[in-house]
């Protein structure tokens, strides 16, 4: 297996090959041990500078990337446009220009627009890190998803991954897709008609739209939230007919015949597209997959980080 990954960037799941995702997944196995340790920062990048250039709100992905940093002893400019000159009218490339004229090294970004990390990345010299652009792609959402899984089952090829809910506006589901097929998982999607895109299945994944019978199908069910922030229309009726149909609860996680496991990317519409109960339970790997989040960033951010200088663990 190659030692470094064969892009300077990561801008999606689609753009990475299954040696890079290998890579990143071993790579992460050291860092997991670190962040266990009772001293969890190493001295690897003390001589890189990272900016974390959100255009959209977010907690968990801006703490766990910033955490990630942190532990490798990056220096980190947080950098927020609703108070920066982006709100005067700046465009994105001046900003960035003007950020990296501070000798900036990497540039770890979220966009609403589509694209705008790969628009970036050919603007500009620093390593880019998409931490999620519009409703198009999400990569190390869906990086420590499958890393989670691979954790749990100790591969990830041949699972049953179900991906259930707000696939139409959902950037996780399309990395996932992207990621769990590079890496031999079968993989359906499942929610209403209308939160389902047209042509789908040309990603090679199936559809069904009935909740029980793909609950009863896979192994690991992934379920995401309704995003009504992405939504001009309203594709549901309401939250409560939806939470009826498509909502997982205890109850229905118990009636399963077969050993299941639930994830959420976050943050959970708890009572909507699962119940608190389902989410607190024995079946939940939520709260490592917040976890895992943090050994997969860190990983990320070294291998990238190799473009830019060489160093060990230590």
């Amino acid at each position: 297996m190659a030692e470094n990954l064969s892009v300077k960037h990561l801008l999606g799941i689609k753009h990475l090959t299954l040696d890079d995702i290998q890579l990143i997944f071993k790579t992460a196995d050291h860092f997991k041990e670190v962040i266990n340790r009772p001293i969890k920062k190493i001295p690897s990048l003390r001589d890189i500078t990272i900016v974390n250039l959100f255009f959209e709100n977010s907690t968990r992905t801006r703490i766990s990337f910033e955490l990630a940093e942190r532990r490798l002893s990056a220096d980190i400019i947080n950098f927020s446009a609703s108070q920066s000159s982006v709100s005067k009218g700046e465009t994105l490339i001046d900003t960035v220009k003007n950020i990296l004229a501070m000798k900036v090294d990497m540039v770890v970004m979220r966009h609403p627009n589509p694209g705008a990390a790969v628009f970036l990345s050919k603007h500009i010299n620093a390593s880019i890190v998409n931490a999620g652009d519009g409703a198009h792609e999400h990569p190390t959402q869906a990086l420590l998803d499958a890393y989670t899984i691979r954790e749990k089952y100790g591969d990830v090829k041949g699972k049953k991954i179900a991906i259930i809910g707000d696939v139409l506006h959902s950037r996780v589901a399309l990395s996932n897709i992207f990621c769990l097929n590079k890496l031999g998982a079968e993989v359906t999607v499942c929610g209403p008609a209308t939160l389902i895109p047209q042509y789908i299945q040309e990603l090679g994944v199936k559809v069904n739209h009935n909740l029980k019978e793909t609950l009863n199908w896979c192994d690991v069910a992934m379920l995401l939230r309704i995003q009504l922030e992405r939504q001009g229309v309203n594709f549901i009726p309401s939250l409560r007919e939806y939470a009826m149909t498509f909502g997982v609860n205890l109850d229905t996680l118990n009636k399963i015949e077969r050993p299941i496991t639930i994830m959420h990317p976050g943050p959970i519409n708890r009572g909507v597209e699962l119940s608190s109960d389902a989410a607190d339970s024995k079946h939940s790997l939520i709260l490592t997959q917040v976890e895992n989040g943090v050994a997969i960033r860190m990983a990320i951010i070294y291998l990238l980080a190799g473009n830019i200088t060489i160093s060990n663990f230590s």
